[in-house]
């Protein structure tokens, strides 16, 4: 079974920041389009950040338009989502998702585990 690998989770306080990375083993990420999502209880799963697979535009939710920033890395083959001023209602857990030659804004082929992201007020 193709599995992200994901990091970078864990408790901030209000106003603070954290970075996730996704890699897919044995996958050059650079031919796949890449999206984070979230699911906090209670709540519908939602796309935050995605990044094209051709000239790595970005697309964000109003949400976190400013504060969330998705980039790539090819040499590393790592997909990164730098969130900053995070606020309680942030916390979730993260995924990230691919589509090979395609947006992932909305869905993905392959997903991560998830990381757990925790902002305390």
């Amino acid at each position: 079974q193709v599995q992200f690998v994901e990091s970078g989770g864990g408790l901030v306080q209000a106003g603070g920041s954290l970075r996730l990375s996704c890699t897919l083993p044995g996958f050059a990420l650079r031919y796949y389009g890449i999206g984070w999502f979230r699911q906090a209880p209670g709540k519908v799963h939602e796309g935050v950040a995605c990044i094209s697979p051709s000239d790595n535009s970005t697309l964000y939710v109003e949400l976190v338009q400013g504060r969330f920033t998705i980039s790539r890395d090819n040499a590393k083959n790592t997909v990164y989502l730098q969130m900053n001023s995070l606020k309680p209602e942030d916390t979730a857990v993260y995924y990230c998702a691919a589509r090979r030659g395609a947006w992932a804004c909305d869905w993905g082929d392959f997903w991560g585990q998830g990381t757990q992201v925790t902002v305390s007020s």
